[in-house]
């Protein structure tokens, strides 16, 4: 009899120890502390504005983000490969020249559509071909086309701009799905956040981006492509880019020389936010969706009790310290904890 409750007090404390550690390690994760900062900006900024938590409100704001947050999402694959791409901003300026461009000559809106996409595309090929054919460091390379692409759409726009659009090309940007009050373009990045992260999660091209990203030598011995996925990677990045400049110049109805200036920083400040390491090989799309929704409610919350543009990037600039100090700090706690473990 005392045998068999040693065993059920046994049992019971190792059920007790592994609650413990799955608890812990789900409260350590940087994903479960994005989830606490986004509910503490949600209670703090309803009980200080009444109309913040305003569904009307709520809906309307995230116009103000998505195409940030779209441009963030294949960003994601790029950093986890260990490369980067700051010509994002500039690619979508070329795009809105390409599409305000053909507008201006008569195009409807498919033809616009398409331009906008296309020239992303060849945007993100070029700079792909740059990096993988001629082994340039991908900084480099997005560095000097972020002012290439600029520079052409400043050059031929100077400090005129492109203001007539078709008025079934303002859906894009502007419109509702149905009769709800729900934005297209969040919809659309809902759906584009799905195909992304089952990409990045489930298939065989997601396990080939982390495994480049932990050592792209190794990955290259185990039969990995690196340079095509690599490649792919800045063309998506291109595409989406292009998708951005679609959405983005259908809400103001204009392009002008200096449209998403900056936005490239932006949008990788999200995705470092999110949680993936700035060196690659860890990260994944959920951080990074809950890193747009905290910082998007966090501006539109400072916005409502007016606080200073200059308070604004302090903020971010703190949160973009902490994501990656904290994820550091955590780790070095759980390895030391388990080395503490082992040695026990």
């Amino acid at each position: 009899m005392n045998e068999r409750l040693q065993h059920v007090s046994q049992d019971r404390l190792i059920n007790e120890t592994n609650i413990r550690e799955i608890l812990i390690e789900m409260v350590t994760k940087w994903e479960f502390i994005l989830i606490l900062l986004f509910l503490g900006v949600i209670i703090f900024f309803s009980n200080a504005s009444p109309y913040f938590l305003d569904y009307f409100n709520m809906m309307n704001t995230t116009f103000n983000f998505m195409e940030k947050a779209i441009m963030a999402l294949p960003m994601i694959f790029a950093i986890m490969c260990g490369d980067i791409d700051i010509s994002i901003a500039s690619t979508l300026a070329l795009s809105s020249f390409g599409m305000g461009l053909a507008s201006s000559m008569g195009a409807g809106t498919p033809e616009i559509v398409i331009i906008g996409l296309s020239i992303g595309i060849v945007a993100g090929v070029f700079n792909g071909l740059l990096v993988t054919g001629l082994k340039i460091p991908a900084i480099a390379v997005t560095l000097g086309s972020q002012s290439l692409f600029r520079g052409i759409s400043q050059a031929f726009l100077e400090d005129k701009a492109f203001t007539k659009y078709p008025e079934s090309f303002g859906y894009f940007g502007q419109g509702y799905v149905g009769d709800s009050l729900i934005p297209f373009e969040l919809v659309l990045f809902l759906v584009l956040a799905v195909i992304m992260g089952f990409l990045l999660h489930k298939t065989a091209y997601g396990r080939k981006v982390y495994a480049i990203g932990n050592s792209s030598t190794a990955a290259r011995f185990s039969g990995v492509s690196v340079n095509r996925i690599r490649f792919t990677n800045l063309v998506l990045n291109g595409l989406f880019a292009g998708i951005a400049a679609v959405l983005l110049t259908s809400r103001i109805g204009s392009t002008r020389p200096n449209i998403a200036v900056g936005w490239d920083m932006e949008a990788i400040t999200l995705v470092v936010l999110g949680g993936v390491s700035i060196i690659g090989g860890k990260g994944n799309i959920f951080g990074v969706i809950i890193a747009v929704f905290l910082l998007g409610y966090l501006k539109f919350g400072m916005g409502l009790l007016n606080f200073s543009a200059k308070s604004m990037i302090i903020t971010t600039g703190f949160l973009l310290i902490a994501a990656v100090l904290i994820p550091e700090m955590l780790n070095t706690v759980k390895a030391k904890r388990k080395l503490r473990k082992q040695q026990g």
